[in-house]
């Protein structure tokens, strides 16, 4: 994470304490790609945060906080005081643990959370004390931004029994991000689908294979080393000149450009389409300095040096 990106200085706030009633089991513990799905969801922020905070209930079973590897994930983990007092005490605990003045917050049930909208959320709360995503009729008060001055008002509605976190809205500066802006980071608002029941559960995870294919299997399993060279905006928004990927076998194009997306998120809505797997207007491939690539279906070979090009690159 550079200085600075939207996020530098900003916690992640993974809430976990949901009673996961109507799931019949405890979805932090789920199995997702191969992992829990509380791992799975640290481990798609990580990107964009170097604090991760997740809350969870005071006698909450959780699994260990690890890679595949072994190695523990960069995470702190805070326990509500009060059982069951909803998403505002989680929102409350996570904000008043953050070291700095901004929390992310969403809960752990949402696999498909989309990284440039995150950034697109945390850039905008300069003038504001709550960034809150509007999508099918309604605020998304666990995919939101927070000021961690707002947590004595939270704490003030956990002592009055005020538990929707949408009433604190009215009492700060709160910007909505319509459902147009969101599109233009996550088409689908695939952000906010979030998983209840059984079979919300399977068609998550039917989802997730169809929308990740190959390009997704266990890092331990990619054998194809490609380069990636940035050129232009592309260079600028990543404050970097070139990537390392590692890719499984049949990779091709557009598994680096989705690759190229989770490693850099700042790509994603001016140099990376949403979604992932394209170049944004404006902006052309090259595989070892031969001709543009334009069939996204290209194989990639190891070795290979991919070149992305913005139109001002020139040269």
């Amino acid at each position: 994470m550079k200085d600075d990106q939207p996020s530098a200085g900003a916690a992640a706030v993974v809430l976990t304490g949901g009673k996961s009633s109507r799931m019949g089991r405890p979805k932090a513990l789920l199995p997702f790609d191969g992992e829990p799905l509380i791992v799975h969801a640290v481990r798609r922020l990580e990107p964009l945060f170097s604090e991760i905070i997740v809350v969870a209930a005071a006698e909450q079973e959780l699994p260990p906080l690890r890679r595949g590897s072994g190695q523990a994930l960069p995470v702190t983990l805070v326990r509500d005081q009060v059982a069951y007092q909803g998403p505002v005490a989680g929102i409350y605990y996570g904000l008043q643990e953050a070291r700095g003045a901004i929390g992310f917050v969403t809960s752990c049930d949402v696999p498909f959370l989309s990284l440039g909208l995150i950034s697109h959320l945390l850039s905008q709360i300069t003038n504001y004390d709550v960034v809150v995503p509007y999508w099918e009729e309604r605020l998304q008060p666990l995919f939101a931004v927070y000021r961690r001055e707002v947590a004595p008002l939270l704490k003030d509605q956990l002592e009055s029994g005020e538990l929707r976190p949408i009433s604190l809205y009215k009492k700060v500066r709160t910007r909505e991000v319509g459902p147009e802006e969101i599109r233009r980071f996550d088409p689908e608002g695939l952000s906010f689908l979030n998983m209840n029941t059984p079979e919300d559960y399977q068609a998550a995870l039917k989802r997730w294979r169809e929308q990740r294919g190959p390009a997704e299997p266990a890092k331990e399993s990619a054998s194809v080393l490609c380069t990636v060279e940035l050129l232009g905006v592309a260079r600028l928004r990543a404050k970097t000149r070139e990537v390392s990927l590692a890719l499984p076998q049949g990779a091709t194009v557009a598994h680096v450009f989705s690759a190229l997306a989770e490693k850099l998120p700042t790509l994603v809505g001016p140099v990376i389409a949403p979604g992932g797997n394209s170049l944004a207007s404006g902006h052309a491939c090259n595989i070892n300095g031969r001709d543009f690539v334009r069939d996204l279906t290209v194989e990639v070979r190891p070795g290979d040096r991919i070149f992305i090009i913005s139109a001002d690159a020139g040269g």
